[in-house]
């Protein structure tokens, strides 16, 4: 397929990204609304972020090996009907049992959607695009956090939370169609082998590479699960502004994720430990910015840059470490920031049930990023030790 035929598959593609980031993020800017309606505390609604990470931590190799041999488009499509199914389902939700298992079902879709559309982007474009296109589709993701989840805060603010997971859903079905209308069947793309796939998870580098993803992702959501309640009761920004602070952590989020891959391509692993202390630095310094509006916006927007650097880098080296069995590996990846989501989600939420102050919240995601840091430094160490010529972090 030439290039100009492809951009409206890819674009379809990104549409459909689009509408998983913004139901996976826009929870985050929604807490207090959800807590107050549902009659639960931060901590718990908080939990609904854990509930949906881990849905994807489950999902991802579950999905990946009940949908190995379907054509590609009819695997993306099914995988769309079970997202718009869940946020259906948080929409009606009449208490928060409920909202937790429509999540959990939201969530089951997203790794391997991720998986198998990462396949069927490269695949449209000729070989010197590939990665192009696939950045193209990711693109829908990160523009989620830029306009996604700041639109979605707003309106779930102004006509009530429920009215955020109707328009997820309506923008669900439209995705699908897109999905249905512009992207071919790829018959000719073979299946993955799972036996092969699952002997990767032997290798020690490629354990370690998804362990410094679950560490130095979890640090994140430690802090932005609760970003909204920060803001609002350490840096007095108002309910109505904190929408407006989350569209500069998403333009962070843009910048960062280019920067990242830019970074990568340079120089892997001395990159990726340079940003991952980088990152830890500035969750330790946000325990103490968040109580001056001005600090904590602009710490939050640096932090953004900071968060999603570390995406692309953690990316490459899985695949790169998992060699000739890369499927498998790269979607139990997007499972392993989940994990991190639900993990850091449910730190934060146990600090502050222990009654610790926000700031904590802040200390205790810059530790779990050290942990990642750590990580990655040991898989440096091995690499080296097991290759003494070769320089590693390549």
């Amino acid at each position: 397929m030439h290039a100009s035929s492809s951009r409206l598959p890819l674009l379809a593609l990104a549409v459909a990204a689009f509408a998983i980031g913004t139901t996976e993020f826009v929870i985050m800017g929604l807490l207090p609304e959800v807590a107050a309606d549902l009659k639960v505390g931060i901590p718990a609604a908080g939990m609904l972020v854990s509930g949906y990470a881990l849905g994807v931590a489950v999902g991802a190799p579950l999905l990946a090996a009940l949908t190995a041999k379907l054509e590609r488009k009819r695997a993306l499509l099914l995988l769309m009907g079970l997202f718009i199914l869940g946020n259906l389902l948080c929409a009606i939700a009449p208490n928060y049992e409920v909202l937790m298992g429509a999540r959990v079902v939201a969530a089951f879709c997203h790794g391997s959607f991720f998986g198998i559309g990462a396949i069927v982007a490269a695949h449209l474009v000729p070989a010197n695009q590939r990665s192009r296109a696939i950045a193209l589709m990711f693109a829908g993701l990160t523009l989620a956090n830029v306009l996604g989840v700041p639109f979605g805060t707003f309106l779930g603010q102004w006509a009530g939370w429920r009215s955020t997971f109707w328009a997820v859903t309506v923008l669900g079905v439209i995705a699908t169609i897109a999905v249905a209308r512009l992207v071919p069947a790829l018959p000719h793309l073979k299946a993955p082998h799972m036996a092969r796939e699952l002997r990767v998870l032997r290798e020690p580098q490629v354990l370690i590479a998804l362990a410094m993803t679950v560490l130095g992702f979890g640090g994140v959501f430690t802090v932005f699960t609760y970003i909204a309640p920060i803001l609002q009761q350490e840096s007095h920004v108002s309910p109505h502004w904190t929408g407006a602070v989350l569209v500069l952590f998403g333009l962070g989020t843009t910048i960062g994720n280019m920067l990242g891959g830019r970074l990568a391509d340079w120089k892997l692993m001395p990159s990726l430990i340079g940003i991952l202390v980088v990152l830890s630095l500035l969750l330790a310094v946000f325990a103490w910015t968040m109580h001056s509006t001005v600090g904590a916006i602009v710490t939050v927007f640096v932090w953004g840059i900071a968060a999603f650097a570390t995406v692309a880098p953690l990316q490459s080296r899985v695949v790169h470490v998992a060699g000739d069995a890369p499927n498998l590996a790269s979607t139990l990846n997007i499972a392993a920031f989940n994990l991190g989501n639900a993990g850091g989600a449910w730190l934060g939420g146990a600090v502050l049930a222990a009654g610790f102050p926000m700031p904590t919240v802040s200390l205790a995601g810059a530790a779990v990023t050290v942990t990642g840091l750590l990580a990655t430094m040991v898989s440096v160490a091995l690499e080296r030790r097991a290759s003494p010529a070769v320089p590693a972090g390549t």
